[in-house]
Formats: C-alpha cells, structure tokens, sequence
C-alpha cells in the first residue's frame, strides 16, 4: 500500500529543503516583531494585488475558495498572536486569550467542511476527479476525517493558561496544549491533506512536521505560534508558485489508493477519539472546567512547559 508515486532521491532532498526551511524561516522571524510585520503582513498585502492575480487564477492548483481562505485565516492567526506577544494589555484580556483557540478551531473547521464537500461531490469515482490539477476522490475516509477533526476541536482546553516569555522571543506558550493533542492533530491535518490535495501532501507533511519539531526542540509549548507561522510561510510560497507541486521535477503525486486513503483517514479518527476519551476522563477525574482552567496540570510534560514562565523573570 504505497502513498505516493515514485520518490526520487531529488524529491527526497527537496523534503528535507522544505523542512529545514520553514524551520529556519519561522526561527527568525519569531526574534524580530518589525521584520515579523514585513513578513507576514506587508508581503502578503503586496502579493495578493500582484502575483496572486495571475498565479492563483486560471485554474491553477490553488485557484480555489480553499487555498485563498487558508492563506488568509493562517496569516490572520499570524498577526493575532503578535498582537498578544506585543502587547501587555492583551495579555491580560480574556478576549485575546481565546483568540488563539478560536481562530484554531477556525482553521479546523476550514478542513472539517472541505473534507465533507469532498464527500459530498466526488464519491462513486472509483478514478477520481480532476479538479484545478488535483485528482480527488470522495469516500468514508472523508467523514472520518471530518470526525476527527471535530473531536480535535472538542479536546482544546487551557486558553487561560497562555502566556507569553520575554527576553529574545516573546513565545505564546499555551501550557495545555501538550503532546498528544498535538501528534492528533498532525494525523488528522496529514489525513486532510492526504483525502483533499494528495498530489500535494508529500510537502505538506514537511509542513506538518515542522512546528512539531520546533515546539519540542526550538520553543517548548509554542507550537500554534509556530504552527500558523510555518503554515503562513507554505501558504503564501504554494500561491506564489503553484507549479512546484503540480508539474516541475519535485513534484510527487499521491498514489491515489483508495485503501491508503482509508487507513490514514482510520488513524485519525482513532488517535482522535483515544484523545477525546482521555481528555473526558482527565476533566471528570480532576474535575477542572476545560473553558475556565487547565486540565493537565498535574503532567510531567505540563511541568516541562510551564517552566518557561521563567523566561518572563529575565
């Protein structure tokens, strides 16, 4: 059961390129505010009235509703979390402290309705069809996604807990947000990818990967600062240049099996409904509201990431 066609040794170094950059790129903008703002605000803004018109258009991959929506709602998650890293006052704003899970569960649902459309329009083509160059096929593997993604929504909890270090980064750090909530949202983000643009998900696993690595190596318990900015990144460079992934030599297709489509699609669901179950059981057993307090704070990775209110004493 393959994933994907033949991966050549070019693609695979191109993987690992895509990777180390986005990496590379988010490390550096997250030190620097102004050249945040150059990066994720003006730059976009000078591209959407630019390149956007011509590479994002004429039935090329990303000349669709979902493509402008996520480079938008993914930079408006961007520019969201600097205002709350530079400004005290939001700080301490109830409001701003749920920003970070509302426009997440946002960017969820964004997939979740895309997964379901897919479904609903493109089931019974045991070939697929072709659609802006991206072969789709709607199956069970949809709605099981779809799930998914609804009980990632379901197990946020925390919000209150994010604060924000000093010093050289001015992390977001949201203290809930630990590793099993983040490795199901990475099967269930590559399972989206995988059902809804496959010819596209070999890179967009580097992406997945990414603010992974970066929130337990790079900045522990910042991983949706590094998730919207590396998702940010990919977003503007897929709508600058489309063809990458469509038709030059790194592009990789997806296998287009339904079976592996079932299966990645299984995982998700399963690693999503263990977390939702967990989840239950952590906030009836300490019996702390999900909405108003944190639920793991008696974890050892919770105590791993919470030590970084240390950096806010420098």
């Amino acid at each position: 059961m393959l994933l994907f066609e033949s991966i050549t040794w070019q693609t695979s170094l191109m993987w690992f390129v895509v990777l180390l950059g986005l990496m590379l790129v988010n490390d550096i903008t997250r030190r620097s505010k102004w050249l945040s703002i150059l990066v994720y605000i003006a730059l976009p803004i000078i591209l959407t009235f630019t390149l956007w018109q011509h590479t994002a258009a004429n039935g090329s991959s990303s000349d669709d509703w979902f493509h402008w929506l996520k480079t938008y709602s993914s930079l408006a998650g961007v520019v969201g979390f600097m205002y709350l890293r530079y400004n005290k006052k939001a700080q301490s704003s109830k409001f701003w402290l749920m920003f970070p899970a509302l426009i997440l569960s946002i960017n969820i649902m964004e997939a979740v309705l895309r997964d379901f459309e897919v479904y609903r329009l493109y089931s019974g083509n045991l070939y697929g069809s072709v659609v802006n160059t991206i072969t789709l096929q709607g199956g069970s593997w949809n709605i099981m996604n779809g799930i998914a993604g609804i009980l990632n929504i379901i197990a946020l909890s925390g919000w209150v807990g994010i604060f924000v270090t000093k010093g050289k980064y001015n992390d977001m750090v949201w203290t809930d947000q630990l590793w099993w909530w983040i490795i199901s949202y990475d099967l269930w983000n590559f399972a989206y990818t995988y059902n809804c643009v496959g010819d596209h998900a070999f890179y967009v696993a580097a992406l997945i990967i990414s603010p992974t690595i970066a929130a337990f190596v790079m900045g522990k318990g910042a991983w949706l600062q590094h998730r919207a900015q590396t998702l940010g990144l990919w977003m503007m460079f897929v709508m600058s240049f489309p063809s990458f992934q469509d038709t030059s030599i790194f592009a990789v297709k997806s296998s287009h099996n339904s079976s592996a489509l079932f299966v990645i699609s299984a995982l998700a669901l399963a690693s999503n409904v263990a977390l939702i179950l967990y989840h239950t059981y952590k906030i009836v057993k300490s019996k702390r509201n999900p909405f108003t307090q944190e639920v793991y704070i008696d974890e050892p990775a919770y105590a791993k990431v919470v030590v970084r209110k240390q950096e806010i004493l420098r």
